[in-house]
């Protein structure tokens, strides 16, 4: 295994940080983005920027300070749990800026780095709702639906550069996130889970460790990782 340069968004809790430490583990060097709670990544061996995914400009400021990137990480994202009709357009706004107007900020700048290199990993954290749609998460199952769709359009672009892009469809992933189910409701979603539990986000993390060492004829892919929830 060689060692890459890599960025990974969403760094400092749940499956991003479960990402990072196992690529750190995995003796790679790091970049991370995290809104905020920076301190969480002291453990994590790597340079840290502090900031918003969703801030084209931002975004930016953090490529001009990286020589290189071999892999993207796309795991940023927010969730919205309630009536469409409820839903304020300020709120929707803010789910697609995080969760797929981000990966085009992100993507832009990496694209064209990778593309100069001739070689590059890109790997989003998208949802089953991206595939299936979830009643009272319109906003969220459109934005990895828009992740799916924008995986597969860049993977087919980029190929011919030598540069693979793939997603990670997760189901239920134990983090803070799904925390605002109630004990009721996450014993309804287990009964409908082939494997008996909940997803972990050391899974998650070690799929990305596999995928960035998979075979590059392997692109274009969304990959669930969930249990067999949704097969």
């Amino acid at each position: 295994m060689s060692i890459k340069s890599i960025l990974v968004t969403g760094a400092s809790r749940g499956i991003g940080h479960a990402i990072a430490e196992k690529l750190s583990k995995d003796g790679h060097s790091l970049y991370m983005i995290c809104k905020k709670n920076t301190n969480l990544m002291s453990d994590i061996p790597g340079r840290c920027f502090t900031g918003d995914v969703a801030d084209h400009d931002f975004i930016r400021e953090v490529f001009s300070g990286i020589p290189r990137i071999d892999v993207l990480i796309n795991n940023a994202g927010i969730s919205y749990t309630g009536l469409l009709q409820d839903m304020t357009k300020e709120e929707w706004d803010k789910v697609i800026s995080v969760n797929l107007s981000s990966i085009y900020n992100t993507c832009h700048f990496a694209s064209a780095m990778m593309v100069r290199q001739h070689s590059g990993k890109i790997i989003n954290i998208s949802s089953v709702w991206g595939e299936h749609g979830a009643s009272m998460e319109v906003a969220y199952s459109a934005s990895k639906g828009g992740v799916n769709a924008f995986t597969k359009a860049l993977a087919r672009e980029l190929a011919p550069s030598g540069i693979q892009v793939n997603a990670i469809s997760c189901g239920f992933i134990d983090t803070d996130m799904n925390n605002i189910y109630s004990e009721e409701e996450r014993s309804l979603i287990m009964e409908d889970i082939p494997s008996g539990r909940f997803g972990e986000a050391a899974e998650v993390a070690d799929l990305v460790s596999l995928l960035i060492d998979a075979p590059s004829y392997l692109t274009g892919q969304i990959i669930g990782l969930d249990g067999g929830w949704m097969l």
